[in-house]
């Protein structure tokens, strides 16, 4: 997400979110990743979760993109956990996706809660690259950016709260419009007997796009978009020669 570098998040991520985030990624990706048999490509694979998934799923290698320091810590503290034949099919890219050099090395690619979080002008050199990336006939599955502002300040709901001996963790987060931009706040607590002993924040800026200006987008870079296999993803395919 632009306008942060996960150093506040990357601590409460995993304790807050990753139970949830793993049923969703098991529901969204786990089907086609069985498919793929050359290799998947996961764009922004964050601490792990998503990767996790994928390789659980699919005997193929995985090439996970993560260019943010403190998420790519994370990621490697899960890899450490897997074993040695799990961590020898992901080969960890710590650059963005556009600067990988990634050409045809996947019948797969997976961009989870990352699509969001990026300016146009680096969405659309995102896809050029994913294209490269793609085998021919190779499928992208993404989950889109909001289509329109918030009308005003909104409360988007709560992390948790999850015990860790005394302390209780929790999150609650907020969007709002700013500048043309989705504005999200999660502000981190940790509580010990009612009182708060700490408290963090973090913003992120999530740019709008409509449906068919993703389209758009997808086809200018030789992506035809295609059914989804989730209601909640949108998906496109590199045409087969």
């Amino acid at each position: 997400m632009s306008g942060a570098d996960y150093t506040v998040s990357v601590e409460f991520y995993d304790l807050l979110q990753a139970e949830t985030d793993r049923r969703l990624a098991k529901r969204r990706f786990a089907e086609a990743a069985r498919h793929a048999r050359h290799g998947i490509l996961d764009v922004g694979a964050g601490t792990g979760i998503v990767t996790e998934t994928l390789l659980t799923a699919s005997a193929a290698p995985i090439h996970a993109v993560e260019p943010a320091p403190p998420m790519r810590a994370a990621l490697l503290s899960r890899l450490a956990g897997l074993g040695a034949d799990q961590r020898a099919r992901v080969t960890l890219h710590p650059e963005p996706i556009e600067r990988a050099g990634l050409e045809e090395v996947a019948d797969l690619a997976i961009a989870n809660n990352i699509i969001a979080c990026l300016d146009p002008a680096t969405r659309r050199s995102t896809w050029q690259a994913v294209s490269r990336a793609l085998l021919p006939g190779g499928l992208l599955l993404f989950d889109p950016p909001p289509t329109e502002l918030p009308t005003g300040r909104e409360k988007v709901g709560r992390l948790g709260p999850v015990r860790v001996g005394p302390d209780l963790y929790g999150a609650d987060i907020t969007r709002e419009p700013d500048a043309g931009t989705v504005r999200m706040v999660f502000t981190y607590h940790v509580e010990r007997d009612g009182r708060v002993l700490r408290q963090q924040r973090e913003t992120f800026e999530l740019w709008p796009a409509s449906a068919a200006q993703i389209g758009a987008e997808l086809e200018a870079q030789g992506l035809q978009v295609v059914h989804a296999p989730s209601a909640d993803l949108l998906a496109a395919r590199r045409p087969a020669r």
